[in-house]
């Protein structure tokens, strides 16, 4: 039965959120699910390893490059119209793959799924926000679709190793096919369409895309230069030239267009500009510390895959149990105050880390827990924020913010490390057998990297929580 008012529990909601959490289930476990299948991919499709690395960038250049744009018009076409054909075009992409035959056609694939992801993953969070009128429900709407999604997220990698014992990997990829059926039914059945009056009809402003696209695209592409390529190559430092550029234009261009994809006064707003802080200071030291603990793990401590799996354990364990405690948190302590304390209680693991984390792995085990309840909590209360504090006719864009501002940051993460690292570290970092000295350089550059992220993480954390404070009281009411 459609939902025409707004439910009073999640259980009179839950064909919808049964449909919202489907759709954040496939986001998560999409690439998770996927990695563990590339050297079977990359045997049998002949694929180089660039090929491999565009089998799983591809998808995460085109989905976060397009989210504002597919953002901005599902605010004027309809946020549930525009979910419906994301999912009709996920199931038909995922079906194609049972026809790849090379990496070009499987690239393309992901290309198509990446596109799909743009269009259905912020429509998530803005179709959540709008089914409750209630911030508390609204917020425990949010941590159960994020549950679900971590879920997925920490059993992907397990089931696809499985999988793959007994099944092709076009298996892995074909999964996709009955959760976009379950997320069409869920949101068709238990959503009413868009109100006209909750839509806009101004004009697309095409350049605002194009220069919004690139600017993120380009953001995307410079981390996993700087990964690959090294601080010493151009092509890092070209592309991040070409990001500063793209950015310069894309604020000149909002500024002066009558009717701007993004309207830059919504994003200073205290709660906005406050939620996208908090999301991007949880991306940035959750994508560094999870890289760090990884190297640090097998290649300084010589565990084996294994035993780094059992490691990561506290983090997996604290991801899907923590929900439980989210609610009953954001309860006591309002929605407001949770924000900057999850946040806090992230900078506070990875300075944890960056301090103690050479030290034995008990210190890592409490760095992980920290940073991973904290990243629980701000996950659900930063996006509730965000579209708080934004008009209900942009509340599909200002859910594409939050999901950019952390695929973003992420990339910023692991690039920042890896640069770090490079610039640090002596000789083959995957060779066998380090050298004393080598030990001690990456020790100490493991140090730099995560000393560096704690700062600005506090620093945006910081200047989050200094913007809402003395005007968040008025706002909530």
């Amino acid at each position: 039965m459609i939902i025409t008012h707004s439910p009073g529990s999640l259980r009179q909601a839950r064909v919808a959120l049964a449909g919202l959490s489907a759709v954040f289930l496939f986001e998560m476990l999409d690439n998770s699910i996927l990695n563990v299948a590339l050297p079977t991919i990359g045997r049998e499709l002949n694929a180089s390893t660039t090929q491999l690395q565009w089998v799983t960038g591809a998808y995460g250049v085109v989905f976060g490059g397009l989210m504002l744009v597919f953002g901005a018009l599902a605010d004027r076409s309809g946020r549930r119209r525009m979910m419906l054909i994301g999912l009709v075009l996920l199931a038909v992409a995922s079906l194609a793959t049972a026809f790849v035959t090379t990496t070009e056609q499987l690239i393309a694939v992901r290309v198509a799924m990446g596109i799909a992801a743009a269009m259905t993953t912020p429509g998530s969070m803005a179709l959540a926000f709008r089914l409750f009128s209630e911030d508390s429900l609204r917020a425990r709407a949010f941590n159960l679709i994020s549950t679900v999604g971590l879920v997925g997220l920490a059993i992907g990698p397990t089931a696809g190793g499985f999988v793959l014992s007994f099944a092709p990997w076009q298996v892995l990829l074909l999964v996709n096919v009955p959760i976009a059926a379950l997320a069409f039914i869920g949101i068709r059945t238990g959503i009413a369409d868009d109100d006209p009056a909750e839509l806009h009809r101004d004009p697309v402003d095409i350049a605002g895309a194009v220069l919004g696209t690139a600017t993120i695209v380009l953001a995307l592409v410079a981390p996993t230069f700087f990964v690959e390529k090294g601080a010493h190559a151009w092509q890092p430092w070209v592309t991040t030239t070409l990001v500063v550029v793209a950015i310069v234009l894309f604020v000149m261009r909002e500024r002066s267009a009558p009717h701007p994809l993004l309207d830059l006064k919504l994003i200073a707003r205290p709660l906005v500009a406050s939620g996208l802080a908090y999301k991007a200071a949880s991306g940035l030291a959750t994508a560094g510390l999870g890289y760090m603990v990884t190297l640090q793990l097998q290649l300084d401590w010589g565990w084996s895959p294994a035993l780094t799996a059992i490691g990561l354990l506290p983090q997996v364990v604290v991801l899907i149990a923590g929900g439980a405690i989210v609610s009953p948190f954001v309860k006591r302590v309002g929605l407001e105050n949770s924000a900057w304390m999850s946040s806090a209680m992230v900078v506070l693991g990875l300075a944890v880390y960056a301090t103690l984390g050479r030290l034995g792995y008990i210190w890592v085990a409490l760095a992980l827990v920290l940073v991973s309840a904290g990243m629980r909590v701000v996950g659900v209360v930063a996006g509730t924020n965000v579209l708080r504090g934004l008009p209900e006719n942009r509340s599909t864009i200002g859910a594409a913010l939050v999901d950019t501002a952390s695929q973003v940051t992420t990339g910023i993460g692991i690039a920042a490390t890896g640069t770090i690292l490079a610039a640090m570290f002596t000789g083959s970092i995957a060779a066998a057998n380090w050298s004393a000295q080598q030990t001690s350089q990456f020790e100490t550059a493991i140090t730099v990297a995560a000393g560096s992220l704690t700062v600005v993480s506090a620093a945006l954390v910081s200047w989050a929580y200094l913007r809402t404070r003395g005007v968040l009281h008025a706002e909530s009411n």
